[in-house]
């Protein structure tokens, strides 16, 4: 299978994440969101929302959208849970995270790490938005190290992607103590280097 992914995307990591997880070979191919190279007529023939990640595979041809890719490729895998509402219950964090997570906190990072703007050009309902996206993180991680069940799942990876980054957006992560030791438990279970 062949990832097109921008590094800088935490929705083209979860990607890498799940396939290195699982041992899956790859062929990641850099396509870069700053320098338009998702609105090629290449990549929107492939893509026509014009977004990464896509996966394409030999088999089926392209699939996009993060969240369905990990899905696909963790079928039957330790990252699902059995249980039907376990299972469930990923699929809520996995919906919330695209629904109320993402456009928080990745977007708050790309503003400010890539756009490089300052907190007057920054709507203050994001800011606030971000610091009440953490706080039911670090509220639902007070009762267990994952967020469903007792191990990784999907939804710790959907989850970590951008949270791990929250760095860049300006937000101490240590004013959420449990969404911090989560960050650090999942970057440990997953092999990859610390964001911060």
């Amino acid at each position: 299978m062949t990832i097109f992914g921008d590094s800088i995307s935490g929705n083209c990591l979860k990607v890498k994440f799940v396939a290195d997880r699982l041992g899956l070979a790859y062929d990641w191919v850099e396509i870069s969101v700053l320098k338009a190279e998702t609105r090629t007529p290449e990549f929107l023939a492939m893509n026509p929302a014009g977004q990464v990640p896509v996966v394409r595979f030999a088999d089926n041809g392209p699939l996009a959208q993060s969240n369905a890719i990990i899905l696909h490729l963790a079928e039957k895998s330790d990252l699902i849970p059995a249980d039907p509402f376990e299972r469930a219950l990923m699929y809520q964090w996995m919906f919330w995270e695209q629904y109320s997570h993402e456009p928080a906190i990745a977007v708050l990072r790309f503003q400010k790490f890539y756009l490089k703007k300052a907190d007057s050009e920054i709507d203050p309902a994001l800011i606030a938005k971000c610091g009440k996206v953490l706080t039911v993180m670090n509220d639902h991680l007070s009762g267990g190290e994952y967020f469903v069940g007792e191990k990784l799942s999907l939804a710790d990876i959907a989850l970590v992607a951008y949270t791990r980054f929250s760095h860049q957006a300006d937000i101490d992560l240590t004013r959420y103590p449990n969404v911090l030791a989560w960050v650090r438990r999942v970057e440990r279970d997953l092999k990859i280097e610390p964001a911060a």
